[in-house]
């Protein structure tokens, strides 16, 4: 909720196929397929914020292997939740795969090709079809295959950051300005501070007797 895209954003694809090599214990695919994806969020109600954080967009996946005969079988589904913080990430989600009761079902994913297939992907999470409080997966049989990792590279850019940053600026620049303020009322203080004090000698020069200033004057 809240999230859009532009109209030509591709939010679906599929990478090319890649042969598995042997690291350790582990059959390993580097698929090195990059992808961009733009996601726009509205903030409708400025009262609710931040009392309710937006959901963060998720990602669903899935892994097919592909033989000699070219039979297709689902080898996991996984799903993760993009970032909430900007930078390099490197995440690795499990991935799971729904399997059948019986040897004929594998046998037939074996010799055959083929296996359950979920129709929406949704149900890797909340199925999107789901109204209720509670969701149960009760007689839903699955098994772990392996992971995926994925190298995210995240930028954020909101708008309200660019109001706090102008309005910083606004600040600092009536601050300076106030800095100028302060500045000419300094030099103002210190000549008010000098006629102050040399009218005070005025007075005091009046007030001497007159032999006594004729005395002190200099002769010309």
């Amino acid at each position: 909720p809240g999230w859009s895209s532009a109209p030509f954003q591709q939010l679906s694809g599929v990478t090319q196929t890649c042969a598995t090599k042997a690291v350790g214990w582990d059959n390993v695919a580097y698929f090195c397929y990059p992808f961009t994806v733009d996601m726009f969020y509205t903030q409708e109600d400025e009262g609710v914020f931040p009392y309710s954080l937006p959901q963060w967009p998720v990602l669903y996946f899935e892994v097919l292997s592909l033989d000699f005969w070219q039979r297709y079988r689902v080898e996991g589904y996984g799903s993760l939740v993009l970032p909430a913080s900007p930078g390099v990430h490197m995440l690795t989600i499990p991935t799971w795969r729904p399997v059948e009761l019986g040897t004929v079902a594998e046998m037939r994913r074996f010799f055959i090709g083929g296996s359950p297939e979920l129709e929406d992907l949704t149900y890797i999470r909340i199925p999107s079809t789901f109204k209720g409080k509670r969701l149960s997966r009760f007689g839903f049989r699955t098994e772990t295959t392996g992971s995926v990792t994925f190298r995210l590279y995240c930028l954020q850019q909101s708008k309200a950051f660019l109001e706090n940053s102008a309005l910083r600026q606004h600040m600092q620049s009536v601050l300076d300005r106030l800095g100028g303020f302060s500045q000419h009322s300094s030099v103002y203080n210190v000549l008010e501070a000098f006629q102050r004090a040399r009218r005070r000698m005025q007075e005091a020069r009046e007030g001497l007797p007159p032999d006594l200033v004729n005395a002190s004057a200099p002769a010309v």
